[in-house]
């Protein structure tokens, strides 16, 4: 395999493996919610809205599509805030 099948291999992998982790850090902060793991199940999902966020807006930068990193069906302000 080349380089850059390696690459896009690990763009994609990367982007469902942070999205999969986001989505559960919002199901955790959304059970926490009240308890004395609300303020860290908050920071986990919003430090994973600033990642996937800007691995979104460097891809636009670079001419990638968001299914490039397969976070096409993932927009952070409706889906983690």
């Amino acid at each position: 395999m080349s380089r850059a099948g390696t690459d896009e291999l690990y763009l994609r992998d990367l982007g469902l493996l942070l999205k999969e982790r986001a989505l559960e850090a919002r199901s955790d902060r959304d059970a926490a919610k009240g308890s004395d793991r609300s303020a860290y199940a908050e920071g986990r999902l919003m430090g994973l809205y600033e990642v996937i966020s800007l691995m979104q807006q460097q891809a636009t930068a670079f001419g990638l599509e968001a299914s490039d990193l397969n976070l096409h069906d993932l927009d952070p302000e409706r889906d983690l805030l």
